[in-house]
This record gives C-alpha cells, structure tokens and sequence, in this order.
C-alpha cells in the first residue's frame, strides 16, 4: 500500500524495505514470509523480493523455512554513531564515571516521543529491561529523557509526545499533562532528572544535559542503578557530582570538535 503525504521523490521501495528489516522485533528472530507481509502490510510477492534483496546483500538469512536478519543490519545503526563522533568522544570519560561509580552509565537522544540509546558502559548487573545500543524506551518515564524534553520548547514538547512511539514498552507510570509541565519546569530548573521506577520496577537513574558549542541540548547522561542495592540519595549525593562533572568535559570536548573544520584529504 502506498503511502499518503510523501513528496514526488519519495521512494516506495526504500520505504518498504526499511519496514521489512523493522519487523523483526525482540522476540522475533526468525519469520516466516507470511508473517514478515501481515507485520508490514505489503503484498508476499513484494515481501519475498524484498527479503530476497536483503539476503542477497547480506542483511538478511534463510533460516528454519523462515528469514532472520544478520548482524550486518547493525553497520546500519553503527554509521549512525560513528558519524556523529559522539562516542569516539565520550568513551573515554564515561570509563571514568563508570569506575568510580560502579554503575553504568548510557548515552541517549530523542526521536519522537522516545529516547534511543547511542552509547552505553556498563557493569554486569540483573535489571529488569535489557539495553544496548539502538535500544528505545518512553522519554518520558525515563532521567534521559526528561533532561532530552525539557531542552524543548514547551509546544515542542507537545508535538514530540503527540507522535506514535516505536518502543513498544507500556510505562509504569503515566503522568497527566500537568504534572508533566511541572516535572519539565522543575528538570530545567535544576539541570537534571531523576527517575524512581517510572519506567519499570527496580530501575532507578539520574541524568544531565550534554550540550554542544551554542547551549542546544544535544544528547543525555545518565547513571543507572538497581533500586534495591541503590538508594536515591546515593545517586544524587555521590552519583549526580560525579556525572555533572562527567557531562561538564564531554560537552566540552564535542564543542572543540564541533570547532575544527573537518577536511577529507583526496
């Protein structure tokens, strides 16, 4: 089915093979054709090219009379990350926070109403949702995400958090229009966020700001800890200086990147 409101060089088929490699979500490693065109809504014979292309450029297998991606879909993601710079940049410091503070610590940034995950260190603990790069949660039930909202103008944030998201995660919490207006106001009075098993129980976080040569919000650091061996006050009194500071060189660091003019020698 075509798509309606796209302009005259959309292109359908790019479209459609982007929906193919998305319909493989957790849980669903291997699918079958049939399923790969409910899931997207396209015809199977369409369905069947599509698949067969990705196989044959290797982003996509056969496998149990069925299709499965391969790990050559994450260069997708990966170039991304790699274009940026951002994680080249961080690494370092993030290291750093993680070994002083023995928790890990993840990098994020907002599309649409959810945050995506595009850097992480972290330290072999149980919690009770998996991350890892490309990973997506609601912003709003999330420290991330807060800090990542309230860099938003106020009607931004509105027409961010009107859109679908893609995580598929239902959030513990679901705070009304107002009580999210304060938490904002007060996110951005304060510089940070904190979240006390908002999004799941046992997860609990604080985040900061990383901003880029002018002051925009860019991205979002975090500490995140497991509730029951991390009380709030140890984030905030011993963690959040820490991760200030953390944020503080990061940003410093993107700015002087941003700063040098970037030429590719023929």
């Amino acid at each position: 089915m075509a798509r309606k409101d796209t302009g005259p060089d959309f292109i359908e088929a790019l479209a459609r093979g982007l929906d193919v490699i998305r319909a493989f979500r957790p849980g669903r490693p291997v699918m079958s054709l049939t399923e790969v065109a409910t899931a997207t809504e396209l015809a199977r014979p369409t369905a069947r090219r599509i698949l067969l292309t990705l196989e044959e450029l290797g982003y996509a297998r056969s496998e149990q009379g069925g299709f499965a991606l391969t790990p050559r879909v994450l260069e997708l993601g990966v170039s991304y990350v790699h274009s940026t710079g951002l994680w080249e940049i961080a690494r370092p410091h993030m290291e750093s926070l993680v070994a002083r503070t023995r928790e890990s610590s993840s990098i994020a940034q907002l599309d649409g109403p959810d945050i995506v995950y595009v850097a992480r260190v972290a330290v072999p603990k149980i919690v009770a949702l998996s991350v890892s790069i490309g990973t997506r949660f609601p912003a709003l039930q999330t420290s991330l995400g807060k800090v990542l909202l309230a860099g938003l103008a106020p009607a931004e944030v509105d027409r961010v958090l009107a859109e679908p998201g893609r995580s598929g995660i239902s959030a513990r919490r679901q705070p009304g229009p107002d009580e999210r207006e304060a938490e904002l106001r007060d996110v951005r009075a304060k510089g940070w966020a904190l979240t006390d098993q908002e999004l799941a129980l046992g997860i609990r976080s604080v985040a900061v700001p990383l901003r880029d040569g002018t002051g925009r919000v860019v991205a979002a650091l975090n500490v995140n800890a497991h509730a029951a061996e991390t009380p709030v006050e140890k984030l905030t009194e011993e963690h959040l200086p820490l991760l200030l500071r953390t944020a503080a060189a990061i940003s410093a660091d993107w700015a002087l990147h941003e700063s040098i003019p970037q030429v590719t020698a023929s």
